[in-house]
């Protein structure tokens, strides 16, 4: 009995390191699962046609091409389903401007970074009280997304009244709504968001130091790893990376953000 113990843990520790790494699944899929949100322009939204369209919808399908993979997208709706879609395994990684940090590190394996920019404040275009920083908030009432970083930054700060949303269009709607003093976003995504809602909203002051957003996916898988790094790598050499940056924001996003100064 002893040695049929041993020799089922042996198999057991033998199975385990014969474990595939991400990168031959995805080939003999053909396919490569990409989550993102869906409504988050201008990085992944449906255009007119109702086509997924954006910057990190550019960026995937590209990536995908360089790895001769047929690119799958998977919307969720909501920021907040994303990294946990990604722990179940319904993607095999998600673009969606997630920041690189030690806490999601802990959980996912990421990408080399692909993009950088700094938190922004929102505010209605008649705003005349001047918010500065989070502490000029402290009493008042900031939306912010669902377990995003600018959820966890505005919680940092006591007295901050935090109200999330699953998704930036609700957010920015109760901010016009009168039902929060200010929203929090990607220095990216608000003068973009302002411009296509239509909604009489301004880009407010940057709070807080560069994020590094990465493409986070499973653990222990250094081939997909190096898959995906040479094909960011690819990009950004061949001029494809900058090309796409400069369509949807106009600078290259792989660079600190003139916000940020």
């Amino acid at each position: 009995m002893r040695n049929l113990i041993m020799g089922l843990l042996l198999l057991g520790l033998a199975g385990q390191g014969l474990a595939a790494d991400l990168l031959e699944t995805v080939r003999q899929r053909g396919s490569l699962k990409i989550g993102l949100e869906g409504n988050y322009p201008p990085f992944n939204f449906k255009d007119a046609k109702q086509q997924l369209t954006g910057f990190d919808v550019d960026i995937a399908n590209d990536i995908a091409r360089r790895m001769k993979l047929r690119p799958q997208f998977i919307t969720t709706g909501e920021w907040s389903s994303l990294l946990a879609g990604l722990q179940a395994g319904k993607f095999d990684v998600v673009v969606n401007q997630v920041g690189i940090n030690e806490k999601r590190k802990q959980v996912f394996d990421f990408s080399q970074p692909y993009t950088l920019s700094s938190p922004q404040l929102i505010v209605r275009d008649k705003e005349t009280r001047v918010f500065k920083s989070l502490n000029d908030l402290k009493g008042k009432k900031l939306g912010v997304g669902q377990g995003s970083n600018y959820a966890d930054m505005a919680k940092a700060v006591p007295g901050i009244l935090v109200k999330v949303y699953p998704s930036t269009p609700e957010n920015l709607q109760d901010l016009v709504l009168g039902r929060i003093d200010a929203a929090l976003n990607d220095s990216l995504l608000a003068p973009f968001a302002i411009k296509q809602s239509k909604l009489p909203l301004r880009a407010g002051a940057p709070v807080g130091e560069l994020v590094t957003m990465g493409i986070p996916f499973a653990k222990n898988n250094p081939q997909f790893k190096a898959a995906i790094d040479r094909a960011l790598s690819e990009m950004k050499a061949d001029g494809t990376f900058k090309a796409i940056s400069m369509k949807w924001f106009g600078v290259d996003v792989s660079k600190p953000p003139v916000a940020a100064k």
